[in-house]
């Protein structure tokens, strides 16, 4: 094959899962909201699973959930018929995965199930096969024709089953107001757990605060600034409130007589500040849209706003969030 053709084919491929897509998105009714409700007031864990490409689907499924605060995971239903059937409990809700809807090594899973009255959520391409007759809760996939257009190789039913358990996960997501903050909580490391980190998880804090008094000389400030190295000093009220902050620009703007002086007269008044609490971000973008490289942080509940953090444009580069 050609360049051309082969792109052609890939063009055909995309546009015939889009299409598959859209028709899922059109039939979804009371039977998704009902899966979605049942799914979220389970007791106990979600078990996902399926056979063949079907389970390769089932564990990204239960990736999703788990991943957005439903607790889930996978079983292998041929694993289960020899002993994993016992992952399962009353209080769970299983969700199986099967296109045709007659995978013989879902049986057992089935059966167990319907033993021991554990709620059964099925997605198949077939409205009277055993898993959709068996179900609790029945989602039928559209009639779509498979990308391979062969009708062999699982492509279209796999891309709409994902898509579906996407839904059921975004679903229930957002009906649980589940934050950027939760989310955090269960993805810590790489750059999305960097992309995610709050600005008290980067900030410096304790003795590592440069800080002076508001009638402190400038030669103590300087010190300060010098024996703490972020470029950088809180000036202080008498009760510990953040009456102004002092800069290498500040310092070159006052560089006639700087030592003559005091804090309060170089420092710049009313500083920018931020909330421990919020995503580092959110202190990228204040500083970026300030041309500012430094933020102290300030507790916004708290009836005197005192310095108890600061946070450089350095660390969130060095934590990744840049």
């Amino acid at each position: 094959m050609t360049y051309s053709e082969l792109t052609a084919t890939g063009r055909r491929v995309v546009s015939r899962e889009a299409d598959a897509l859209e028709m899922l998105a059109s039939t979804l009714d009371e039977s998704f909201a009902r899966a979605a409700q049942l799914l979220m007031d389970a007791k106990g864990r979600i078990i996902v699973s399926g056979m063949g490409k079907s389970g390769h689907i089932a564990r990204k499924i239960a990736a999703t959930f788990a991943s957005t605060g439903t607790p889930a995971h996978f079983v292998h239903p041929a694993e289960a018929s020899h002993g994993d059937l016992g992952m399962m409990a009353v209080g769970d809700v299983v969700l199986l995965l099967s296109n045709s809807g007659e995978t013989p090594e879902l049986a057992d899973v089935i059966a167990y199930t319907r033993r021991f009255d554990i709620p059964l959520i099925a997605i198949a391409s077939r409205a009277g096969s055993t898993l959709m007759r068996q179900a609790d809760i029945a989602l039928l996939l559209p009639p779509a024709e498979e990308a391979c257009g062969t009708g062999i190789v699982p492509t279209t039913s796999t891309t709409m089953t994902l898509a579906l358990g996407d839904a059921l996960a975004i679903a229930m997501m957002e009906s649980r107001k589940f934050t950027p903050a939760n989310f955090r909580e269960f993805h810590p490391g790489g750059k999305l757990g960097a992309k995610l980190a709050k600005v008290e998880d980067i900030m410096h804090t304790g003795e590592a605060l440069p800080t002076c008094a508001r009638d402190a000389a400038m030669a103590d400030a300087l010190l300060e600034i010098s024996q703490k190295g972020f470029g950088v000093v809180a000036v202080l009220e008498k009760d510990g409130t953040l009456a102004g902050i002092i800069t290498d620009g500040d310092l070159r703007r006052h560089m006639q007589g700087l030592l003559d002086q005091d804090a309060q007269t170089v420092m710049s008044r009313d500083p920018k500040t931020i909330s421990g609490s919020v995503l580092a971000e959110e202190a990228v973008r204040i500083m970026d849209q300030n041309s500012i490289t430094s933020l102290f942080v300030v507790d916004p509940s708290a009836e005197k706003k005192s310095p108890i953090g600061l946070i450089k444009l350095q660390d969130c580069l060095r934590a990744g969030v840049i």
